[in-house]
């Protein structure tokens, strides 16, 4: 069965995530260093990974399996969830593929040197209610592909 796997931490879009869940009745895992307050009802586990910078990513990482739609706005994360097969979908509803991967890291990298040189500063732009929307049409979309995709489980 495919599940939905949500980097937690800074993840604006989480109660669109457990809206999706919920309608195709899949698992979802909400993955952060400390405790994120989950509403009752939608099935989701919370699960809290030990401190450290990149802990939820590699438990992330570590759990994607091919047909599973990851959420996150780690290009990083982004690019190990595409290599285990899954679908990965940013904050702003704009899907990770293969094809643009590889561009994204090259670009994240030149905008760090040019924030640790101080010619640029600050960090993305917040989320739009355009990008709140296209998020949710585009996850229902790859979670329907997903469910599809896995054909009936056996019960």
């Amino acid at each position: 069965m495919i599940a939905i796997l949500v980097d937690g931490d800074a993840c604006p879009v989480k109660d669109e995530v457990y809206v999706v869940a919920t309608r195709y009745g899949v698992p979802c895992a909400l993955v952060a260093n400390s405790r994120i307050y989950v509403p009752p009802g939608f099935g989701v586990e919370m699960v809290v990974v030990e401190e450290g910078p990149d802990a939820a990513d590699d438990w992330i990482a570590a759990e994607a399996q091919p047909g599973d739609v990851v959420v996150t706005g780690d290009i990083p994360l982004a690019s190990r969830c595409l290599e285990a097969g899954a679908r990965v979908l940013g904050h702003d509803g704009r899907p990770f593929t293969e094809d643009m991967i590889g561009g994204a890291l090259a670009t994240r990298e030149l905008k760090s040197q040019l924030r640790e040189a101080g010619v640029v500063s600050g960090g993305p732009a917040g989320i739009s209610s355009r990008d709140r929307s296209r998020f949710a049409s585009k996850l229902d979309e790859l979670v329907a592909r997903s469910v599809r995709e896995a054909g009936p489980t056996a019960g």
